[in-house]
C-alpha cells in the first residue's frame, strides 16, 4: 500500500526552498501524509540524498511518530524526543534532527520517505538510518515518498 505524502513547501520533483537548506534557515519543511492501513502503530521518516559524492547522505531520521499523527509542522526542533513521543535519529552531519540540503555543487535529489509500521521501534533517540532500517524489517505496512531537488 502507498501512503500519499506531501509538503506545502515544494511539489514532487520540485525545488526545495532555500529556507529548508544550509543556505537558509536549515528549517525542516512541513510534511503531511495519509493515515496508514489498519494495524499501523507508528510512522517513521527518513530523508536522504542518493546523489552525494560519498554515497547516500542521511539528512533526517524520525521514528515512533504516533499513528494518529498525520503531519509535521515546519521547523521541528533538534531535540532527541518530541512532545508526541517521536524520537529523532542521528543524521550524517553527526547531529540530532533535520539537516537540510547542502550539496557541494550541482543539483541533488532529496527523498523524504514515510513508513507505516505495525510496531513501536525499540531504539533510543540518536539511532542511525541503518539501525532504523534493521528495526523496521518485517514491520512495514505501507510507505510513501516525496522527492525534492536543490542546487548550489
Amino acid at each position: 500500500m502507498e501512503i500519499k505524502f506531501s509538503s506545502p513547501a515544494f511539489e514532487e520533483g520540485g525545488l526545495i526552498p532555500e529556507k529548508h537548506t544550509c543556505d537558509g534557515m536549515d528549517a525542516s519543511p512541513a510534511l503531511s501524509w495519509d493515515s496508514g492501513p489498519e494495524g499501523t502503530k507508528t510512522f517513521a521518516l527518513i530523508c536522504d540524498d542518493p546523489d552525494a559524492p560519498m554515497g547516500t547522505w542521511v539528512h533526517w531520521i524520525l521514528f515512533n511518530i504516533p499513528a494518529g499523527v498525520g503531519e509535521l509542522p515546519e521547523s521541528i526542533p533538534p531535540e532527541r524526543e518530541l512532545e508526541s513521543g517521536a524520537k529523532q535519529g542521528m543524521n550524517d552531519f553527526h547531529k540530532i534532527g533535520y539537516g537540510g540540503p547542502c550539496p557541494p555543487g550541482g543539483t541533488h535529489r532529496y527523498f523524504f520517505k514515510i513508513y507505516a509500521l505495525d510496531t513501536e521501534v525499540d531504539l533510543e533517540a540518536g539511532a542511525t538510518k541503518s539501525d532504523l532500517l534493521e528495526a523496521m524489517e518485517g514491520h512495514i505496512l505501507a510507505e510513501g515518498q516525496l522527492m525534492g531537488k536543490y542546487s548550489r
